[in-house]
């Protein structure tokens, strides 16, 4: 028997509710900026050094901040991604398969094989490779292996969705690409103009946001002997992974930047090969090398979803005097 209708559009045997169980009210002058008051903790500035993760064999290391960030629905390293070192000995495995939109890959050292749903996928040191949804990946290594992985988990949970549908195709980006691409524009008439001798990943698919995939940014960038990438800043979170470098080489991170484009009361970030650090949105830095040798940084962002948002507000420091 269908239910009857009555004014109001409720149903004779159901219960009777008014839906407000969960409604609260807040003054807007208090209320506008919860990061600001404190109610929502901002994006820590921390660093995850190369012996945590070395300290394994095998398995996953995630460079959890939740706590930190008061994200208690699992870990994460930013409010939208999770970056995770990964250690695999030789003729070791590693499964992963998150709930995320993307992962990106770089490998820090090793060589093996990734099944990725059934098929095959080859790396060495030096490759990046991205991962669409819904990819269940067994990660085998030939010789003894460290990853850097970064993936969109904690936005999904946060949004309390899964994904549907692959936004792009498993893509490798092999070494020797990477570094004859970085090589060209090293060797560009133009490099010295440039405020980063850098180049940026992406999968044809997300040409619009020139991105590595619709979320994910993902930069391989040199820091010549003796370079200054000047000061600047974005709304995404920088999850900065550190390759090759000696003592010399740092970040300066500040709130504010003077009248010649330098930051105002900086905190120094030292780098260590194969660590990683995270610069919050919204804050002025600038890496500089006074190493003696040539150094390399790899800045995995939510920037391909800030860009797509229109929220990305990346801005240059004038040049000084």
């Amino acid at each position: 028997m269908e239910p009857t209708l009555v004014m109001g559009g409720s149903a004779a045997g159901l219960d009777d509710q008014d839906w407000s169980g969960q409604s609260n009210y807040f003054e807007y002058s208090r209320a506008a900026n919860p990061v600001g008051s404190g109610r929502i903790p901002p994006v820590p500035m921390d660093r995850f050094p190369a012996a945590r993760h070395q300290a394994i064999t095998t398995g996953i290391v995630p460079f959890d901040l939740s706590e930190q960030l008061a994200i208690s629905e699992g870990p994460a390293t930013s409010p939208a991604l999770l970056a995770s070192f990964i250690r695999i000995a030789p003729g070791d495995s590693v499964d992963t398969a998150p709930v995320a939109t993307s992962e990106l890959y770089y490998v820090i050292a090793g060589s093996g094989v990734s099944t990725v749903n059934g098929r095959e996928l080859h790396w060495t040191a030096g490759d990046f490779f991205v991962l669409p949804a819904n990819s269940i990946t067994i990660h085998r290594a030939s010789t003894d292996t460290t990853m850097y992985w970064v993936n969109d988990e904690p936005l999904l949970r946060h949004l309390g969705v899964a994904p549907t549908s692959a936004k792009f195709e498993p893509t490798r980006f092999p070494a020797e690409r990477v570094q004859a691409e970085l090589a060209d524009v090293e060797s560009s008439p133009h490099a010295t103009d440039r405020n980063r001798l850098s180049i940026l990943l992406n999968t044809t698919p997300n040409d619009m946001t020139q991105t590595v995939t619709h979320v994910l940014w993902a930069m391989y960038g040199l820091l010549p002997i003796g370079a200054v990438q000047r000061p600047h800043r974005h709304q995404s979170v920088a999850l900065d992974l550190v390759g090759a470098c000696a003592p010399g080489c740092y970040t300066l991170v500040g709130r504010s930047v003077d009248e010649d484009g330098e930051i105002i009361d900086p905190i120094r970030v030292d780098w260590e090969p194969n660590s990683a650090f995270v610069t919050p949105p919204g804050l002025w830095h600038a890496h500089y090398n006074e190493s003696g040798q040539q150094a390399w940084i790899i800045p995995i962002q939510d920037a391909g979803l800030q860009t797509y948002l229109r929220s990305l507000d990346i801005r240059f420091a004038p040049s000084a005097r």
